[in-house]
């Protein structure tokens, strides 16, 4: 079992992002929505005391969260577009969800969370078995990766880093530390916490490069450290064939 470790946002921004954008927007139709964060920045929205996500603002609810999920880390979403009023003041975000099924979105209020500001992206490149880190879009480091088996295969599609984990054991399967993303397994679907996916080292180095795990994505241990400094929750990720 792995045990949680607090890990850091970054540095918040309010829920209305910064003051730079919203002088730049001026005015705006009160309702309309618009998208938030680019291929260099994007946002995660980090829930204060308790949040509910909504199908559409005010409508049915999907879910309620609190301020840390079940492994005692802080609850993030990753945002996608906002709804603003008329002095384009942000009242709602269409966020990411960590939460079955694999890429379910949802909206929260704009008052339960705080904006904090993401540099870094992750691709996960199934073919070539390999983890890139981009920040501002630049390419920072790439390794080498264990991918799930043809039985237990890496889902695909677009994630994001919901929480970071340090194992009670570090020299165990998961090495120094786990990069949980918002994604859980097609198939293992009466594990732990639904079959969450990871990027997490491995004290089976010389798998590395083979499709042999759960769906997991195993990386060098000292790769893995690097990565963990680097990425923090909200974290874009895109999974490919």
């Amino acid at each position: 079992m792995i045990a949680a470790a607090v890990a850091g946002c970054g540095g918040h921004e309010t829920a209305s992002e910064s003051t730079a954008t919203t002088r730049a927007e001026r005015t705006c139709v009160a309702g309309s929505t618009r998208p938030v964060g680019n291929v260099r920045r994007s946002y995660a929205a980090v829930v204060q005391e308790r949040a509910e996500a909504f199908q559409q603002p005010s409508s049915a609810r999907l879910a309620s969260f609190g301020r840390e999920n079940v492994n005692g880390v802080p609850t993030v979403f990753a945002v996608l577009a906002k709804r603003v009023d008329g002095a384009c003041v942000a009242q709602w975000y269409r966020v990411q969800l960590p939460l079955k099924p694999n890429g379910i979105v949802g909206w929260v209020r704009a008052s339960d969370v705080e904006l904090a500001p993401v540099t870094t992206r992750l691709e996960v490149d199934l073919s070539e078995r390999r983890v890139t880190l981009f920040d501002r879009g630049r390419r920072v480091l790439s390794a080498t990766a264990a991918i799930g088996s043809p039985q237990t295969p890496t889902p695909t599609g677009s994630f994001y880093v919901n929480q970071r984990l340090v194992p009670e054991d570090t020299s165990g399967p998961f090495g120094p530390g786990a990069i949980g993303i918002s994604a859980f397994s097609d198939v293992l679907t009466g594990w732990t916490q639904g079959g969450p996916i990871a990027i997490h080292g491995t004290n089976r180095p010389d798998l590395l490069g083979q499709a042999v795990s759960n769906g997991c994505i195993r990386v060098r241990n000292d790769l893995l450290r690097r990565l963990f400094d680097r990425t923090r929750a909200g974290t874009p990720v895109t999974v490919h064939a």
